[in-house]
């Protein structure tokens, strides 16, 4: 485990959430579960989630997630972006603004193309202001939206 890990405080769905998230992105898998008791609910757990370690925890529900934290998803294409909403949306996701999506335990995801950082790394700040003005009226970020934005098509 890196020195440095997240620590995901769940109502009571931490179980549910390791399962959708394991299943949703590759790379992932569940490395310790402590339960409460032989047969009891998950009490906590560690997980990796397309790669990145995390911790989890079943903390009651006075512990709620924020969009001041949110797990940023790097796409390489559209495809990889639709796939991933598709998935959210499916198990009861939220569509927010931007590539934002809240899932169904409240998590805040960004789902995001890497042409998009491609674009507004540019050195022209015309054409990073025109694809950020088109990645401001957008749900699901487009690539090809973004593109012609970039081009000012």
């Amino acid at each position: 485990m890196s020195k440095v890990t997240p620590f995901l405080m769940f109502n009571d769905q931490l179980e549910a959430a390791i399962d959708f998230y394991t299943r949703t992105f590759p790379d992932s898998d569940v490395r310790h579960v402590a339960r409460a008791g032989a047969d009891g609910p998950v009490m906590s757990a560690e997980f990796v989630v397309g790669g990145q370690t995390f911790m989890g925890y079943n903390g009651g529900p006075h512990f709620k997630f924020s969009d001041g934290f949110s797990l940023f998803v790097d796409c390489v294409d559209q495809a990889e972006v639709d796939a991933y909403w598709d998935k959210l949306v499916a198990a009861g996701a939220t569509p927010t603004q931007c590539g934002w999506i809240t899932d169904q335990f409240g998590l805040a995801w960004q789902i995001v193309p890497r042409r998009f950082m491609e674009l507004i790394g540019d050195e022209d700040p015309a054409k990073v202001q025109r694809v950020m003005a088109a990645m401001l009226t957008m749900v699901k970020l487009d690539v090809a939206t973004l593109e012609r934005a970039y081009e000012g098509a």
